[in-house]
């Protein structure tokens, strides 16, 4: 399994890094929404799960989590950030986007995997 972190912040891509490690998945991150958007749309892109965060200095998260929605083989996509809405979360729902509100922890980033898996 192939996991793809965005965020600007070390400690959470580290924190998911070695999660994600320990349970066998190969991961790939990178720290702007920029460097995203332009992995998300190489050819090459074929991650199984992303996950990213929404606020980050070069931009809105969002805008992956619709480029990756539109893909022909889409991911599964989580969504980690303080600062999800109700509404924001009904809309990620709708369109089977999992949330994973900061701070989590281990047991809570488990139960969402399982939930995927």
């Amino acid at each position: 399994m192939k996991a793809f972190v965005v965020d600007d912040e070390r400690l959470v891509r580290w924190f998911l890094e070695r999660a994600l490690r320990r349970w066998g998945y190969e991961v790939t991150s990178v720290t702007n929404i920029n460097d995203a958007l332009t992995a998300a749309g190489r050819e090459d892109f074929d991650y199984d799960i992303v996950f990213t965060d929404l606020k980050m200095p070069e931009g809105n998260g969002a805008i992956l989590v619709n480029q990756l929605c539109n893909m022909s083989r889409r991911p599964h996509i989580v969504v980690c950030s303080a600062y999800i809405t109700p509404e924001m979360e009904s809309d990620f729902r709708s369109r089977g986007v999992l949330t994973l509100k900061k701070p989590f922890k281990l047991n809570e980033l488990e139960e969402t995997l399982r939930k995927i898996a």
